[in-house]
């Protein structure tokens, strides 16, 4: 059976998310960190304010116990830590440490370099179509 081009897309497009992950977490190797911990911390790093564990797992796209164990290990680095949230004694707010910011810059620069070397030849209008393809695959998603 031969391969259609839908088929194509989405192989391709899995190779290039597995390819570009893995060539940043190459990248990212001397800094100490395995690719969940830093992606915890980028997330962390996003966020408008202060985010519980449970909005902080959302957002990584992993299960609570997941995220607790990464916690822990990045606790015990002295990159982020737990606050009791008053309202609810089971919550926990996560906050990055002062030891995390210049971390974070790093792992920002590194993944920017990154991202202009893989943009090499690629045009804005080439850029915008395809983001809107991804969002209509993605909407797609959604409504399954």
């Amino acid at each position: 059976m031969p391969l259609t081009d839908q088929h194509r897309f989405g192989m391709q497009l899995a190779q290039m998310s597995r390819g570009w992950r893995a060539e940043l977490d190459r990248r990212l190797a001397g800094l100490g960190l395995s690719q969940a911990r830093w992606l915890v911390l980028l997330h962390l790093a996003r966020f408008e304010g202060v985010p519980t564990q449970r909005e902080l797992a959302q957002s990584v796209g992993v299960e609570g116990p997941t995220l607790a164990r990464l916690l822990d290990s990045l606790e015990a680095q002295g990159l982020v830590q737990r606050h009791a949230v008053a309202e609810d004694r089971r919550a926990k707010k996560i906050v990055l440490s002062d030891t995390a910011r210049p971390l974070i810059a790093q792992i920002e620069a590194i993944a920017t370099a990154l991202r202009q070397e893989l943009f090499v030849g690629v045009d804005e209008e080439e850029q915008r179509i395809c983001m809107r393809v991804h969002q209509r695959i993605l909407d797609n998603l959604e409504k399954q």
